[in-house]
C-alpha cells in the first residue's frame, strides 16, 4: 500500500467518527464541510443520508487530494419518522420515551472521494430499546449524554444499557458501518488490510 493512503480526511467533527477510523489505523485529518443538512421535499431516508455524505466529502476536496477523504450522515428513524438530535435535556427525555420498548432503524450514508472519484453505499442497522422508565430516562438525560446525538442516546456510552438488541452493525450505531466503510476504501484504492 503507498503510504499516502495510510492517512484519511474526515469530513465530520464527531469524535465517534474519528476513533472509529483510527481503531483502522489511520491517520485522521479533520475537515469540517459546514453543508446545509436540510432534507429535500419527498426525499427517502436512504437518498437523503447518501446525499449529504456525497455532499460533505465533496465539500472538503480539493483538486491536489491524493488520499480518501471519508463522510458520513447518519439518521435515526421511528415508525417511518426521522429522529434528530435533541436541542434540549427536555426533548432528550421525550425522544428516548417514544424510543422505549420499541424497535427502530440507524440509516448511514458512507461516501469516500478519492482521487476525483465517489464510493457510497447505505447501511441500516435495527436497534431495540428495553421499557425504560421515568427514573432511567431522568437519570441518563442527567448523564448528559444525550446531547448531541442523534436518538438522544450513544451505544458506545451509558446507552448501552438502554438497548436491548440490535441487528445489523454496531459500528453504524456508533456513526460509522466499518465493515462497509473498509470496502469501500479497498474500491478506493486504500484497503485496510494491506501489507
Amino acid at each position: 500500500m503507498s503510504l499516502r493512503h495510510r492517512e484519511i480526511i474526515l469530513a465530520s467533527q464527531s469524535p465517534r467518527r474519528l476513533a472509529l477510523l483510527e481503531q483502522l489505523g489511520f491517520r485522521v485529518q479533520v475537515r469540517v464541510s459546514g453543508i446545509d443538512e436540510k432534507p429535500l421535499p419527498n426525499e427517502s431516508v436512504d437518498t437523503r443520508v447518501v446525499r449529504l455524505a456525497s455532499a460533505k466529502a465533496m465539500a472538503v476536496a480539493s483538486d491536489n487530494d491524493l488520499i480518501p477523504i471519508v463522510a458520513a450522515d447518519t439518521l435515526i428513524v421511528l415508525e417511518g419518522e426521522p429522529i434528530g438530535k435533541p436541542a434540549s435535556l427536555t426533548q432528550a427525555a421525550s425522544i428516548l420515551a417514544s424510543l422505549s420498548g420499541k424497535s427502530h432503524d440507524v440509516f448511514t450514508g458512507t461516501a469516500i472521494v478519492c482521487e476525483g472519484a465517489l464510493f457510497h453505499c447505505v447501511v441500516k442497522t435495527e436497534v431495540t430499546f428495553k421499557a425504560l422508565t421515568k427514573k432511567e430516562i431522568r437519570a441518563y438525560c442527567q448523564s448528559g449524554e444525550p446531547m448531541g446525538k442523534a436518538g438522544a442516546y450513544a451505544i458506545q456510552g451509558l446507552g448501552a444499557t438502554l438497548v436491548k438488541s440490535i441487528h445489523g452493525s454496531y459500528s453504524n450505531v456508533v456513526g460509522l458501518p466499518l465493515f462497509e466503510t473498509a470496502e469501500l476504501l479497498q474500491k478506493a484504492g486504500a484497503p485496510v488490510l494491506a501489507e
